[in-house]
């Protein structure tokens, strides 16, 4: 089967397996904001309408545009992936010794301020064997549950600030993270975001097996996954805006025209600082430094990224 023209091949600097996660996402995040618009046409509901002032960035109207947004440390404190394990502990999905290694690697996690990519990977490697042979359904039902008791008092306002003010231009607001699409894709609808592109997790039969497609959306993945999505949405990177707090995402942040670093690690606070992007710090106790323009302040998921997992393995078998 033909793949579509916006995932043909071409140069790439990252590893196959990231090009592969990557268009994973893409394609699981196509899928979501489809079945989204169509459930909109159907009258579930209408946008609130916004009476934010225009400013100067983002742009009002511009089609062409919109934003892309890291999750952990920049949306929200602390890691997705923890939060969720924590929830899933209460729920009896595994031991207390396992409890006790999540609590460890999001305290590392809060400290640091940063990503660790052992750590990471430990922590993934985690979530997929206590997620094994567990339901899609199942597991999206609850992920509702945990995002209420969990995640909702830990969003940064004020990055939910800059992410609303891409929505009030009438702009598209797209998370990426390594975190499960199906985490992802949960708190981008409870914030009112155009969707998510998350690390697509492999299901048969509605049925978890453990295994990822191609490798978590980290680091080079993101990029790919960015671009892949613009392609696919007609978008013109250069009238984009990413935002992130971590180094390890300069390789997204570098795609687009309007990079924030978003209560940055020391490695990208440096970065930022000799390329002349934007700073914003939200964490108590830190002044925000100002480079640039200051932006405005005013801010189908899992089983879809599991059909959208098997097309894009389809087509490179």
């Amino acid at each position: 089967m033909a793949l579509p023209a916006w995932l043909t091949s071409r140069k790439r600097s990252a590893t196959a397996r990231s090009v592969l996660a990557g268009e994973a996402a893409a394609e699981a995040a196509r899928k979501q904001e489809q079945e989204q618009a169509a459930a909109e046409r159907e009258g579930a509901g209408t946008a609130e309408a916004a009476g934010a002032e225009e400013a100067e960035f983002p742009v009002a109207g511009d089609v062409r545009a919109a934003a892309f947004f890291d999750l952990d440390n920049t949306v929200m404190q602390g890691a997705a992936l923890f939060h969720f394990g924590r929830g899933l502990y209460k729920r009896k999905f595994f031991r207390k010794r396992e409890l006790t290694r999540f609590a460890w690697q999001q305290a590392y996690f809060r400290l640091a301020g940063s990503e660790n990519a052992d750590h990471m990977q430990d922590a993934r490697e985690s979530a997929l064997s206590i997620v094994k042979g567990h339901r899609v359904s199942e597991l999206m039902a609850i992920g509702e549950e945990i995002y209420d008791e969990y995640m909702a008092g830990r969003i940064w306002p004020g990055t939910r600030a800059l992410a609303q003010a891409h929505l009030d231009a009438g702009q598209k607001v797209w998370l990426v993270t390594a975190a499960p699409v199906e985490t992802a894709t949960i708190i981008a609808r409870r914030l009112g975001l155009t969707g998510a592109l998350g690390t697509v997790a492999e299901s048969v039969g509605g049925v978890y097996t453990g295994r990822l497609v191609g490798e978590p959306l980290h680091g080079p993945a993101k990029a790919e996954a960015v671009r892949a999505l613009a392609a696919a949405e007609g978008l013109d990177l250069d009238r984009c805006a990413a935002y992130s707090d971590s180094a390890n995402d300069i390789p997204m942040l570098s795609l687009v025209g309007y990079p924030y670093a978003i209560n940055p690690d020391s490695r990208l606070r440096a970065h930022a600082r000799e390329m002349g992007w934007r700073l914003r710090d939200y964490r108590k106790g830190r002044k925000a430094a100002k480079v640039g323009i200051p932006a405005a302040a005013g801010v189908g998921a899992l089983a879809g990224g599991a059909v959208a997992a098997a097309a894009v393995q389809r087509r490179r078998r």
